[in-house]
């Protein structure tokens, strides 16, 4: 028989050519980081360090050591390729021209 004990998340991941979501039971006590362990996602995508990498959980900024609730969803996101910055300056330079 199994057992209920537990709670129930969503791990996610996107890149530019691969999209990752597990729906997974975890530990009531886990982690982002066990999680995200236990989701697989680091023996399938290999590149994925968490050391670099941000998470977080509904697009709020959390730790690896933060405690998941019922119904998480834990993103981990990809670093920025521009500047957000950047990227504004440059599209209203073209408007310009």
């Amino acid at each position: 028989m199994e057992s209920d004990a537990g709670v129930t998340v969503q791990v996610c991941y996107c890149s530019p050519v691969h999209q990752y979501l597990r729906e997974l039971r975890v530990p009531d006590e886990a982690t982002v980081q066990d999680a995200i362990e236990l989701s697989g996602i680091l023996n399938d995508i290999p590149e994925l360090d968490l050391e670099y990498a941000k998470v977080g959980i509904y697009s709020k900024i959390k730790s690896l050591t933060t405690r998941i609730k019922p119904n998480d969803r834990i993103e981990i996101y990809r670093p920025l390729q521009v500047d957000p910055m950047v990227a504004r300056r440059t599209r209203a330079n073209r408007r310009k021209t």
